[in-house]
């Protein structure tokens, strides 16, 4: 996870070396724990969500001085659940650990615990693509598992040939999720780490 990562006046995240967006949705509100300055330690905001072969990045719609944006490489998510709550909306839940460089304590950072709540329209479309790309990501980068879980480098999720999921989308006609069918533009160099 990275806080408040790269973004574009426009609010779009600055890509990294062979990054493919997949996927924008708007109309989403996150909560997010251990959160060093905020009140509780927990934020709540409504916003969009990237989703692309690297990442997922939640984006407020009102940043503040603590958080603009939060930014958990796929690599790190684990535990993620859909739930379908009666009198609840739908949603995605799960954990991400920090990302940090080599010569940190992981002993010191604490996970973060995410939730994605889709209140504005449906999810047919973006929970299918999610869960698929993070079934994708994790099989694509068991063949360069050396046993050494704890310093994964999460831009080898890069290398992840999403072309073919693409091909076939799911569409949910209820749900505001935009493909991204071509690359969007962008206005600077791709970064080449987390750490710059």
């Amino acid at each position: 996870m990275a806080l408040n990562p790269h973004l574009y006046g426009n609010g779009m995240p600055v890509a990294f070396v062979n990054e493919m967006f997949v996927l924008i949705r708007d109309g989403i509100e996150f909560e997010i724990n251990n959160i060093h300055g905020a009140n509780g330690g927990t934020v709540k905001a409504k916003g969009r969500v990237f989703l692309s072969n690297v990442r997922i990045v939640l984006v407020a719609d009102k940043p503040t001085q603590i958080f603009t944006a939060f930014d958990m490489p796929l690599l790190y998510v684990h535990d993620e659940k859909f739930h379908q709550p009666v009198f609840h909306c739908n949603n995605i839940s799960g954990c991400v650990e920090p990302v940090l460089p080599y010569d940190q304590n992981r002993a010191m950072y604490p996970s973060h615990s995410f939730k994605i709540l889709f209140k504005h329209g449906g999810c047919g479309t973006f929970v299918p693509l999610f869960f698929n790309l993070i079934k994708l990501v994790r099989q694509y980068n068991q063949q360069f598992d050396s046993g050494n879980a704890t310093h994964v480098d999460p831009l080898r999720a890069a290398h992840t040939p999403v072309d073919e999921m693409m091909n076939c989308a799911y569409v949910d006609p209820s749900d505001p999720t935009k493909i991204y069918l071509q690359q969007p533009a962008s206005e600077a160099h791709p970064r080449n780490t987390y750490h710059s």
